[in-house]
């Protein structure tokens, strides 16, 4: 059973009263557990009968669905978003370093299949988006970065756009400017879920920058930024070059800033904005 919340979120000058929040749970049958996801709508949405082009929105590791909504520096940014730009946004909340894939190990570890063949269809069953994959696109910070960009990337016919913020674009974590103890630790993890994989070229599957040709086929839209004092920029310069030894088309961004909210919460807006111009209505 799906349970229901609202939520209002405030700015010192804007009140978004109308501006709706659900949080819900949704069954994966692949998995067999229940995850929670927030689904935005816009006033517009309470006011009419119309259909809704839909973002799907993800959150970073050891993350949560609210992440979005709570962890911004401005407060009710969905909600201005959605508003803004008339558009349902969807934060599904998923398992803590799991990188939006499947694991051939971990039976528990299904959140491709969770995205793509049982979220979407329960979205669209329950709400009145425009279920087509023209109306629909996907971004996402950091982890979820990286499986925005893997998911379209493996079902361009789900998505119109693709986008990524801060993202894992590889995840071997040679490439990661951290410290010793995390790089060990989601070494551990991906080996856990993932078992032996190749971390040189040709990359594995399981890492964005191992789907280059595939996006060079699908077309889809891409914008892909990153700040220029994160730890996993290098990752992001190798995935923009890989693109453009391809000759994919991308948007691709480096400004001033690091792996924090700030960056996100500003990087946003200018997603929204790309997305937008690829959305059918």
């Amino acid at each position: 059973m799906r349970k229901f919340f609202l939520f209002f979120f405030l700015t010192p000058s804007v009140i978004f009263a109308q501006a709706k929040v659900d949080t819900i749970q949704v069954y994966s049958p692949s998995m067999k557990k229940n995850l929670k996801v927030a689904v935005t709508t816009p006033s517009s949405y309470q006011k009419s009968d119309n259909q809704f082009p839909t973002l799907y929105l993800l959150h970073g590791a050891n993350g949560t669905f609210s992440d979005w909504l709570i962890k911004v520096t401005e407060p009710g940014l969905i909600s201005r978003m959605a508003e803004e730009y008339n558009i349902i946004i969807v934060n599904p909340g998923v398992g803590p370093s799991s990188y939006y894939f499947n694991s051939p190990l971990i039976d528990s570890v299904q959140y491709e299949t969770y995205i793509t063949s049982e979220l979407i269809p329960e979205i669209d069953s329950n709400y009145r988006t425009l279920a087509q994959k023209e109306s629909r696109a996907i971004t996402g910070l950091s982890m979820g970065g990286h499986g925005a960009i893997t998911l379209s990337a493996k079902h361009p016919e789900l998505f119109a756009v693709a986008g990524s913020m801060s993202g894992v674009m590889n995840i071997d974590t040679r490439l990661w400017e951290i410290g010793d103890e995390l790089k060990n630790a989601r070494v551990s993890s991906q080996k856990m879920m993932l078992g032996d994989i190749t971390y040189e070229f040709p990359y594995s599957q399981y890492t964005a920058v191992g789907l280059v040709d595939q996006i060079k086929a699908n077309d889809i839209p891409l914008i892909i930024d990153c700040g220029t004092e994160d730890f996993l920029i290098s990752t992001n310069r190798q995935m923009h070059q890989l693109l453009l030894a391809s000759k994919t088309p991308h948007e691709y961004t480096e400004r001033p800033g690091a792996h924090t909210w700030q960056y996100w919460t500003e990087a946003l807006p200018v997603h929204l904005q790309f997305i937008n111009k690829h959305l059918k209505r």
